[in-house]
């Protein structure tokens, strides 16, 4: 690339200072030269959808599979929410917001049906305890 310094402004418009943009651009079509193509110029939009923050709920899944499986239920809990997880990373959002609604949906019914398992744990030995008493 050839560089070379070129002036501008002749010796008549030495009375007011250069503007810098208008140099710029004489400076850059001196650089890059004129447009090929005389087409007007188009622009692209591209839409970037922000990041939704849609849970999952693959921990609580987890610690109802682990912890408090009754039925079976946290197995399928968690396949659920396995499935909304990877329903959100390709993309599929609706898709993933349908399997996340079930996982909720599954977990608060684990979650239920454990707490009353383990009230009927606690209390039926001790009514039993003081029926033989």
């Amino acid at each position: 690339m050839n560089h070379t310094v070129q002036t501008f402004f002749t010796p008549a418009s030495t009375d007011r200072p250069p503007n810098y943009e208008m140099l710029k651009e004489e400076h850059e079509v001196d650089v890059l030269g004129a447009p090929h193509n005389p087409a007007p110029l188009t622009s692209t939009v591209i839409h970037i959808r922000s990041e939704t923050s849609m849970p999952d709920h693959v921990v609580w899944s987890l610690f109802s599979t682990l912890f408090m499986n009754s039925c079976c239920l946290g197995f399928i809990v968690f396949a659920y929410s396995m499935k909304s997880r990877d329903r959100k990373l390709f993309g599929h959002l609706t898709r993933a917001q349908a399997y996340t609604s079930t996982a909720k949906c599954l977990n608060i019914w684990a979650l239920i049906l454990d707490i009353i398992m383990t009230i009927l744990v606690i209390i039926i030995p001790i009514l039993i305890l003081q029926a033989y008493q």
